[in-house]
């Protein structure tokens, strides 16, 4: 390790599946050490984790950094969105949380949505229409599935907001995260009181949410970690507002992220409304807004699909009139919580390659399909698209999103794109500095260009073709016995 020019930083990403720590030197960016350590979830409709999971893992992550942790003079934490913590008076746990892609809260989506003046009224209050996502309508569901844990419960938190508060020992959020519950207004940058009412959620329930640039809290004793006593913790943030001030975002500029969640977004002056639901009107982590459309359907259903075929990830061979919509955990978008995976054009001469490029077409189109709702007027239309998450390394992956995109794809060289993001935040808070532009002095989003290449128009009209025609199908609740 070579010795650091400025003070150190800790950024943390607690995502789905693992707890990733980087220690960052605050004047240059170079990661000095870093450690990870896997979670566990469950399966099926119903995906939950121990949140006290995610407390031992960022332990196991912090031990693996060593002596460098130790010397950080602030930390960050940025986080999977949506999930739903519920804590006892004790602060610990009542239940394991409802994860963001548990999809058991359709049901209160669609009839929070209706009894509450419709769409419109959702996008213009909070900026979102409600999905199975948002962790009001998960609230609504255990109202009606689980009424002793919701009397239990003397705290509600996000998951970057329980592991920060048991850093500081102080309940807090930010606007970037809060915007994803489906209980704060965009307009007022407030809880919404008519909401939480109808819901039944005591705003005394709920952090406070801290402004951009503001500290949080500082660690306290009595925690485990090494962290001195007095560090500094920023708000930190949801993981997709995290890796947009890793990456450095002007308005305009697009993403897509190829992680267990597909995501495309943008940072936008403008504070979104889409009634259609397709776009989430989220804030971003400092000020402006981050409007963007999630899939449920990733990377994971697409090892998925290579697994039962027993093939390598990359051995794709060109589709040939086939279609596979892989939404083997429902979706998101387009919202369809009930649907599975659906093949269609199978021939006797279909190879298994083939069906593998499918489920990559699948994926990527759903994606793709949303970009154009995503960037505003002053978006620039031919701008690289940048691309990151874990799939963004594979050569099928990249290769998938230029031919369907018809643009050039930038690849940062950063890989752990939400814990740089977190720890820019968190040097934030040292030299006063805007997080997106101390991660442009880092420069973290450099990296190759990939040239366009002609799209293949054929490809996304069958796929959309199918799409259209199977829906009432895909709309059918599948899980019955």
């Amino acid at each position: 390790m070579s010795a650091a020019e400025g003070p150190l930083v800790v950024g943390v990403d607690t995502s789905t599946q693992s707890t990733k720590v980087l220690v960052v030197d605050a004047a240059t960016g170079q990661v000095v050490a870093s450690g990870q350590a896997p979670h566990t979830v469950t399966s099926g409709a119903g995906r939950e984790s121990d949140p006290r999971q995610w407390w031992d893992a960022l332990h196991e992550a912090l031990r693996q950094c060593g002596d460098a942790a130790r010397e950080a003079a602030a930390v960050s934490i940025g986080g999977q969105q949506h999930g739903l913590v519920t804590l006892d008076g004790h602060g610990e746990p009542v239940r394991p949380a409802l994860l963001w892609n548990d999809v058991r809260s359709a049901p209160q989506a669609r009839r929070l949505t209706e009894e509450l003046g419709g769409a419109k009224f959702w996008a213009e209050r909070t900026g979102s229409v409600p999905a199975a996502s948002f962790t009001v309508t998960k609230w609504a569901w255990l109202a009606e599935h689980e009424p002793e844990a919701l009397r239990a419960t003397k705290a509600v938190r996000l998951p970057h907001d329980y592991l920060t508060e048991r850093l500081t020992g102080e309940g807090t959020t930010d606007r970037g995260d809060a915007s994803g519950t489906g209980w704060w207004a965009s307009a007022t940058e407030a809880y919404d009181d008519g909401i939480l009412a109808h819901v039944g959620l005591d705003p005394a329930l709920l952090p406070r949410v801290v402004r951009p640039g503001e500290v949080a809290g500082t660690v306290r004793d009595g925690h485990d970690l090494p962290f001195s006593k007095g560090t500094l913790v920023a708000a930190g943030t949801g993981d997709n507002a995290a890796a947009a001030l890793g990456l450095g975002l002007r308005p305009g500029a697009p993403v897509l992220s190829l992680g267990t969640s597909g995501t495309v977004y943008a940072v936008s002056k403008r504070r979104p409304t889409d009634p259609t639901g397709t776009v989430a009107g989220f804030a971003d982590a400092h000020g402006a807004w981050l409007p963007l459309a999630c899939t449920l359907n990733c990377t994971l259903a697409v090892d998925r699909v290579a697994a039962l075929l027993g093939l390598d990830r990359e051995a794709v061979e060109p589709a040939a009139g086939l279609t596979l919509l892989p939404y083997l955990d429902g979706e998101r978008t387009p919202n369809l919580p009930n649907a599975s995976g659906l093949l269609h054009g199978l021939r006797h001469d279909t190879t298994a390659g083939q069906l593998l490029q499918a489920a990559y077409d699948g994926a990527v189109h759903s994606l793709l399909g949303a970009l154009d709702l995503v960037l505003d007027e002053d978006a620039d239309r031919s701008a690289p698209l940048l691309l990151i998450g874990g799939g963004a390394r594979g050569a099928a992956w990249q290769q998938t999103v230029r031919r369907l995109s018809g643009r050039p794809v930038q690849i940062p060289d950063a890989k752990e794109l939400v814990a740089l993001g977190a720890a820019a935040q968190a040097a934030g808070l040292l030299t006063g500095e805007d997080p997106a532009a101390v991660a442009r002095r880092w420069n973290i989003a450099r990296g190759p260009v990939l040239d366009a290449v002609e799209r293949d128009e054929a490809a996304l009209a069958r796929i959309a073709g199918v799409l259209s025609d199977a829906s009432p199908l895909l709309e059918r609740d599948t899980d019955t016995h």
